[in-house]
């Protein structure tokens, strides 16, 4: 037998739930092991080290600037982590009776409310688990009311070239044909391109505004117009929704149906694969067709409503992720009317920097932006370096890189949203770490080339890692 040897092994028990006075005649002979795992060893002390050690190689928002544009990783309130940690919510079991949960039902009636204030929506479900669950089942929506309404021959869906890579998934899930429209030279839709796809076949057309360059759609009245005069609907993709709040809503732009990131744009931890939240709101048209069960008020009592004669059904089990919903209902608790705050900082803040960097970095669509604006890395990759390395040698500079390659419509894209929950100070290190960077540029690219220099992490095989990950323990003889 080959001996396993580990980074951490010293042979050192920990805990043993296998010592010989364990009785196991309780366990089939057939289910218990006959040898040993071979696991590595160590004290319980030692283990925690070792995890304690692994977590401080995490980059996170505590640790440093996390401009990661389109996904508002801003930094959440640590009372809402308390406020969603409370035994009543945390013990309480997703099977009991109604009357037995009415607090979590009236907290989930009144986020319900509170977002149909802030989208300017009729009816909203909160069950959808993250943006691009909410996204198919707003797409969902939509196919079955054109399905009920004897519309059968809607299958197109219209979605702009700069749009995030979810829409025409969610939409091609759902059996759409995807249509795709180009943007004009202001990065905005194009509206006369829209016109040349636009035919009694559109089911509807999916947009997020601000979209990904960060830039207001400024037609967008024209074009809910012309997609309603066409009997369409409009979809609203709520990724960048923390740039408009309190100023503005979908309602007024003309949608129809909406989903929100709550894990973005209303505080909670955001990234590593959940958890997350997705409601989706609709007009009053399409309350009826929308995922159940919604919390809904009769004057004395909350109750978990399932009477939506056309709903899609369940989308998510129990009520989706509870802990995400009182979290989000935390947040807009706090901040109130104030909320429009917060719109006004990412603004500010992403302005700022576009202004401060768009002298040394290539800006392809030199507009005021909302909260991210995208810069090209075309003239550093002149130089020999591409946005790539760009990324990784900031990360040498205590900063998480910024979204790369994306939107497609840009050459070497850095997609950049500083959140509004960063001060002027962390924005002028930023500025003067990518500076930095572009003067290490033109002076020796191997600097760059050579990035990250400091990571616990050097440079890896990206393509390998990705293709061929593998993370399963193997007890190889």
């Amino acid at each position: 037998m080959t001996k396993l040897i580990f980074e951490k092994s010293n042979g050192v028990d920990g805990i043993n739930i296998t010592d010989g006075d364990v009785e196991l005649n309780c366990i089939d002979k057939k289910f218990q092991r006959n040898k040993s795992l071979n696991l590595p060893q160590m004290s319980e002390l030692e283990v925690l080290r070792h995890y304690k050690e692994l977590s401080d190689k995490n980059f996170c928002i505590e640790k440093g600037f996390y401009p990661l544009g389109s996904c508002t990783m801003k930094y959440n309130p640590k009372v809402n982590e308390m406020l969603a940690s409370l035994d009543g919510f945390t013990e309480l079991h997703p099977l009991n009776e109604d009357s037995d949960c009415q607090g979590s039902i009236e907290l989930m009636y009144k986020l319900q409310e509170a977002l149909k204030v802030i989208t300017g929506m009729d009816a909203i479900s909160l069950q959808p688990a993250a943006g691009a669950h909410g996204e198919l089942s707003g797409m969902m929506v939509i196919k079955k009311y054109f399905e009920v309404n004897g519309e059968l021959t809607r299958k197109k869906v219209i979605i702009p070239d700069s749009a995030h890579g979810t829409n025409p998934a969610s939409a091609s899930m759902c059996g759409f044909e995807i249509v795709e429209v180009k943007s004009n030279e202001k990065g905005l839709v194009d509206v006369e391109s829209l016109k040349s796809v636009l035919d009694k076949d559109v089911a509807a057309i999916m947009m997020t505004n601000p979209n990904t360059l960060g830039l207001f759609e400024e037609n967008i009245l024209e074009i809910s117009k012309l997609m309603h005069d066409n009997g369409s609907l409009l979809y609203y993709d709520g990724a960048n929704f923390n740039a408009i709040m309190g100023y503005t809503n979908p309602k007024l732009m003309g949608f129809d149906v909406v989903h929100l990131n709550l894990h973005k744009t209303f505080s909670t931890p955001h990234g590593g694969g959940g958890p997350g939240a997705g409601p989706i709101g609709v007009v009053e048209k399409l309350k009826d067709y929308l995922p159940v069960p919604i919390a809904d008020f009769d004057g004395e009592k909350y109750f978990m409503s399932y009477d939506f004669k056309h709903s899609i059904g369940k989308v998510r089990n129990f009520y989706g992720n509870f802990g995400v919903l009182v979290r989000a209902y935390a947040y807009i608790l706090m901040l109130g009317k104030n909320l429009k705050h917060v719109s006004e900082d990412a603004v500010l803040n992403a302005n700022y920097l576009k202004e401060k960097l768009k002298g040394r970095y290539d800006l392809p669509y030199d507009y005021p932006c909302m909260h991210e604006f995208v810069l090209s890395g075309e003239r550093q990759k002149e130089q020999g370096v591409s946005t790539l390395w760009i990324a990784k040698r900031l990360m040498d500079e205590n900063t998480h890189p910024p979204t790369v390659y994306f939107p497609l419509i840009v050459h070497e894209a850095l997609m950049i949203e500083p959140t509004e929950s960063e001060n002027k100070e962390r924005l002028d290190e930023y500025v003067s770490a990518m500076i930095k960077i572009a003067d290490e540029i033109e002076c020796d690219s191997s600097i760059a080339l050579n990035s990250p220099m400091n990571a616990p992490v050097k440079k890896i095989d990206e393509t390998l890692a990705a293709r061929k990950i593998d993370l399963r323990y193997k007890n190889e003889e």
